[in-house]
Parts: structure tokens; C-alpha cells; sequence
């Protein structure tokens, strides 16, 4: 900007030329001082650009010749624009381009109606609308990164959130497997504990029926543990999940446990779909566990199992006392 303040740039028909220009040591200070007040624009460009438009100002009204002191107007102008919001970069821009515009026809060396005073008309207009689109292209920016930290935080979460079903699912799974088994076993050997001296053949039997427990539950165990294998391991298991249609050798091992359970079951012979199938074989397993558990020796069971249509309806029914009222 100092630098062309010695060049005076002419316009004719066959393109521009260039002359000399002598400023006087004024007008160099006054260059000087605009040129280093931009140094600081990014930490105060409000008061940045008050600095540069009162300097131009100043050379506008006392130099006949104005240098181009007003070229650091337009980089203020063009920072205030660019960290501001539009409103407050649209209102300062047009106060910036009336003062100097204003100045530039009143007090400057050409008439109003010169087109230099139209050029610093531009100049601040263009330095406004630069600033307020290097604005737009930052805020447009920021958005696409926040929206994509956004959505890696929506995955991350929506990840940790199937983690913990899963993991929940997987305790059920484990607690419906385990629970039915432990429950007989606990019921065997109480048996054959009680049993042991004065009828040893029954108490072998209630041994046998530990020993068969503890086997299936080792089975079904090794069974739900290994789908948790990655789908590449060779030695997954290939067998399917327990349905209703393993629910007959569910009901004997009760019925060998002690406790006498009756089926009526009109389910067709359409299969049901694998969860559907695995849930209703958990439900009777886990009814038929509580029944032996809270129903006291003597009681006995009804499972019905009635499909209609896409419904399966599942009822586990026992002749127990009620459980007491909450105090």
C-alpha cells in the first residue's frame, strides 16, 4: 500500500498507464499508520477499522492528491465482516461506505461526480460482501464437522447401546438355561439326601436325574455360549436354538423332577420364526421352573399352547396356594 502511494495510474483509450507520485512525508504517515493498525484486526477489528477510516478520512481532507490510505479500510472492513454476523457486517459496512463516499465527494480534489469517488463507493461494498462470504464459508464449515462429530457420537453411543442389550439378552439367556436346571438338580439331591439310607434304589433314581440335569444344562449352556463365536470360527455350532418343538423333552424333565405337568397345544405344524420359536420354549421353561419352585410339592401344571394365525398365545397354569398379600 505504501508502495503504490508513488505510482499515479491514469486511464485512457488505449489502456491504463502509469505516472509518478511524489506524497509528502504526511501522507506516508499516515499510510504507515494504517498499514501497521492491521496487525492487529483479528484481536480488535472494531477499533481497527474506526483507526483506518479516521486516517483516511484525515487524507481526504488535507491532501489534494489522496494516497490510497483508504485500501486499508477495505481489509479492516473485510475482517470486521468476516467475524461478525450479517446484520452487524451489512449496518457497519454501510456506515464505512457513507463516510468515506461522503468525504471522498465533499472534501476530495475531483467533483462529486468523479468516478473515483464511485471506486471508493465499490471498494468498501466489495470488502463487506468479501468478508461476510469468507463468514458464510467458515459457519458452512463448522456445520458439516459438527454435524459429522455429531453423527460419529450418535453411532458410537447407538454401538454402546446395542453392546448393552445384547449383553442383556445374553443374561437372560443364560439365566433361562441355568435357572431350570439348577432348580431340578437342587430338588435331585434334596431328594436323594432324604432318601439316601432308608430307600438307597430312589435315591439313586433322584442322582440320575441330577446327573441328566446337570448334562442338559452343560449342553444348552455350551450351546448359547458358543453362538457368541464369531461367524468365521470353524467350531461354532451348527445346531438350532430350543423351540417349541424340543418342548416335549422340557415337560418330561419336570415331570421326572417331581412335578406333574399336562399339554394341550394346537400350534400347527408351520415353524415359528427362530426368536419367536426360541422365546415361547424360555417362557415355559422359565413359568414351569417358578411353578416348582414357589408352588409347593404337591402341585401340578397345564401348559396350553394355541397359535392362531402369526399369535401365539402361551398359558402355564398350576393349583398352588396364592401368594401372599404384601404387607
Amino acid at each position: 500500500m505504501v508502495a503504490g502511494s508513488f505510482t499515479d495510474p491514469h486511464g485512457s483509450p488505449s489502456g491504463p498507464t502509469f505516472g509518478d507520485r511524489a506524497p509528502d512525508a504526511w501522507s506516508v504517515l499516515l499510510m504507515v499508520a494504517g498499514a501497521v493498525a492491521l496487525v492487529w484486526r483479528r484481536r480488535r477489528p472494531f477499533a481497527v477499522l474506526c483507526l483506518t477510516v479516521s486516517v483516511a478520512l484525515v487524507e481526504l481532507v488535507d491532501d489534494t492528491r489522496p494516497a490510497p490510505i483508504a485500501m486499508s479500510v477495505v481489509v479492516a472492513l473485510c475482517t470486521v465482516a468476516a467475524r461478525t454476523d450479517r446484520p452487524t457486517t451489512w449496518r457497519v459496512g454501510l456506515a464505512t461506505m457513507t463516510v468515506l463516499t461522503a468525504a471522498a465527494m465533499v472534501f476530495g480534489p475531483t467533483p462529486w461526480y468523479a468516478q473515483e469517488n464511485l471506486g471508493v463507493f465499490a471498494w468498501t461494498g466489495m470488502a463487506a460482501a468479501a468478508g461476510d462470504a469468507v463468514r458464510s464459508r467458515r459457519a458452512f464449515v463448522d456445520a458439516i464437522r459438527e454435524r459429522a462429530e455429531r453423527a460419529e457420537r450418535t453411532r458410537e453411543e447407538e454401538a454402546g447401546r446395542r453392546v448393552a442389550e445384547e449383553r442383556l439378552r445374553i443374561a437372560r439367556d443364560l439365566h433361562d438355561v441355568v435357572a431350570h436346571h439348577i432348580a431340578l438338580v437342587n430338588v435331585q439331591a434334596g431328594v436323594a439326601a432324604h432318601l439316601m439310607e432308608k430307600r438307597p434304589d430312589q435315591a439313586k433314581e433322584a442322582l440320575a436325574h441330577v446327573r441328566e440335569a446337570s448334562r442338559s444344562a452343560l449342553d444348552e449352556l455350551r450351546a448359547t455360549v458358543g453362538l457368541l463365536r464369531q461367524s468365521g470360527d470353524p467350531e461354532a455350532p451348527t445346531e438350532p436354538a430350543p423351540g417349541l418343538a424340543v418342548l416335549d423333552g422340557l415337560l418330561d424333565s419336570f415331570r421326572k423332577a417331581g412335578l406333574p405337568v399336562a399339554l394341550a397345544r394346537t400350534d400347527g405344524e408351520k415353524p415359528l420364526p427362530a426368536a419367536v420359536d426360541l422365546a415361547a420354549y424360555r417362557i415355559v421353561q422359565e413359568a414351569l421352573t417358578n411353578v416348582r419352585k414357589h408352588a409347593g410339592p404337591d402341585a401340578q401344571a397345564e401348559v396350553s399352547v394355541v397359535r392362531v394365525g402369526r399369535t401365539v398365545e402361551i398359558t402355564v397354569l398350576d393349583n398352588g396356594p396364592p401368594a401372599p398379600a404384601p404387607a
